[in-house]
């Protein structure tokens, strides 16, 4: 990608850059004009980037393990944008070149609705005629720090290229608004859009094969502080975290028609490696001077913590598990997960969990999208943090105390054709591909269905059944089997058959009587190898 940047600014130089991945396609030909009338609007030179939607085709109609994202792009960017922007995803998003550069952004008490890289000084403006007076102004994100430079000095952070170095001033230039309303102070003179082209020569094409070289980037700020940052998993979100700290906004862009479609993988094994790619590339965040944490002043406070959610919601796969598996202790142990219930617990239970509810129906109701796919994001967020987060916070741990790097390949995703039948379509929806990362899930789903007859004959067994205790335990653990029933159907493959049920039923049985037999509950004795009540006087 910086490759592509650098070779595309000698060729061509175009003040604004969409990337797309190589499955994206451009669904909708006005996206772009719709994103550079954001960055062309007064006040738009403030904006870095214009993140739009990702939507996918060749997912299954009740998109098994949530791979539209639908909760992500339509409640969680949409939300973002009324901060300083959603984060970029790494496709479907329009740059201002500048940005990428690493140039602050324009200060509005020095530039009110118009932004030009020259003489951003706080004591003196420049008119455009003073251009030779003006020096840029690069911010180095990790130190907070300021640094002014003349143009002599853009061979240490961007190379050695004449070319490359003189389309920087032009890229700038022509980023900003026409010039035809008063109130725009620094911008384009009228006709300006009409000068055409310069033809591309033999020096151009040495120059453009120049910047594209695997050495040009030594000693200079490329993948540091300029472009796509490096060393990262998931390099979008560090890339726009930098942009976001160095005073940036970015918009968030829903149109009408999608403005871009792509692929995105249907099968469970793949969906759980893109996870956790994704999550693993989050620690590595968390672990790095990229966190949060450590933010400079420019980021707004709300917007610091939407990052910080980012490299730590991994974390909250721990807490998962154990609430995973506390049905099946209770059940086990004949105790129920809070030993004693009152007014006040139940009442501070019933105002989370309504307020939970609430959130969540009002989250669907602004954003327009259904409660099934609400629902689904839930199942898969159970499946995701039973498996992959947990597994990335291993790898990241390791990672950050032992240095042990983990490799990771591109996602293999849907190549189904067009014609292919209803049956077939969604083929690689009912692969069965064993992974690792099915253990804990799977270990998680077989403690709680044995715990359910497990609990049933204590209960029978018992000389005061907990009858209350019994139906708490078998809820929640068939709760917990509701939201990994997804999970269930991907390690089954095309259907659940009838057999699997009716050996669940007869193992279970087997176990709960052995369970009950070895360990027999309060108020039994065991006798002659049968089991008698002992009954009080």
């Amino acid at each position: 990608m910086n490759a592509l940047v650098r070779a595309s600014a000698v060729m061509s130089n175009g003040p604004f850059i969409l990337n797309l991945d190589c499955d994206h396609y451009v669904y909708n030909s006005q996206a772009m004009k719709e994103g550079i009338c954001f960055m062309m609007d007064r006040g738009g030179d403030m904006i870095c980037y214009v993140q739009f939607p990702q939507r996918f085709e060749g997912i299954d109609p009740c998109d098994r393990y949530a791979n539209k994202n639908i909760v992500f792009f339509d409640v969680n960017m949409r939300a973002l944008d009324g901060l300083m922007g959603p984060f970029y995803v790494g496709t479907g998003c329009l740059f201002r070149r500048v940005a990428l550069y690493g140039f602050e952004p324009p200060r509005w008490k020095d530039y009110p609705y118009g932004f030009c890289l020259f003489g951003h000084n706080k004591r003196k403006h420049y008119s455009p005629q003073d251009k030779d007076k003006r020096t840029f102004t690069l911010v180095d994100s990790d130190d907070e720090e300021e640094n002014e430079i003349s143009e002599s000095q853009f061979p240490k952070w961007f190379g050695e290229s004449e070319l490359l170095v003189n389309s920087i001033k032009v890229a700038e230039e022509q980023g900003l608004p026409l010039g035809d309303h008063p109130s725009i102070k620094n911008g384009r003179p009228r006709g300006d859009l009409t000068h055409p082209r310069k033809i591309y020569d033999e020096k151009t094409l040495d120059a453009a094969i120049n910047v594209i070289s695997c050495w040009f980037e030594d000693k200079t700020q490329w993948g540091n502080h300029v472009g796509w940052v490096y060393g990262s998993i998931t390099e979008d979100v560090v890339s726009g975290y930098k942009m976001h700290n160095r005073g940036w906004k970015s918009v968030y862009c829903v149109t009408k028609r999608d403005a871009f479609r792509g692929t995105a993988p249907i099968n469970l094994t793949d969906r759980l490696h893109q996870v956790l790619r994704w999550a693993t590339g989050s620690i590595e965040i968390f672990f790095s001077r990229n966190n949060a944490l450590f933010a400079s002043p420019r980021m707004k406070l709300l917007q610091r913590i939407a990052y910080l959610n980012v490299g730590t919601y991994p974390f909250t796969s721990l807490f998962l598990v154990v609430y995973c598996l506390l049905p099946a202790v209770s059940l086990f142990s004949g105790q129920f997960i809070v030993h004693t219930l009152n007014v006040t617990y139940l009442t501070y239970v019933l105002i989370v969990t309504a307020t939970h509810f609430a959130l969540s129906l009002l989250e669907i109701k602004w954003s327009g999208i259904e409660l099934d796919a609400l629902w689904k994001n839930k199942q898969f967020w159970l499946i995701s943090g039973t498996s992959s987060h947990i597994i990335a916070v291993l790898h990241g741990v390791l990672n950050a105390v032992a240095g042990i790097d983990i490799s990771f390949n591109v996602t293999a995703k849907s190549a189904n054709d067009d014609d292919d039948d209803d049956e077939e379509e969604f083929a690689d929806l009912y692969i069965v591909k064993w992974t690792p990362l099915m253990i804990p899930p799977i270990t998680i789903l077989i403690v709680n269905l044995i715990a359910i007859p497990v609990g049933i004959g204590r209960a029978i067994y018992s000389v005061i059944p907990q009858w209350s205790h019994l139906l708490g335990g078998v809820f929640f653990g068939l709760w917990v089997f509701a939201h990994l029933y997804p999970f269930v159907q991907g390690i089954m493959g095309r259907r659940v058959s009838t057999i699997v049920f009716l050996w669940y039923g007869l193992i279970a049985l087997v176990i709960s009587l052995l369970y009950v037999a070895i360990n027999p509950p309060f108020g039994a004795i065991q006798l002659g190898g049968s089991h008698l009540l002992k009954i009080p006087k």
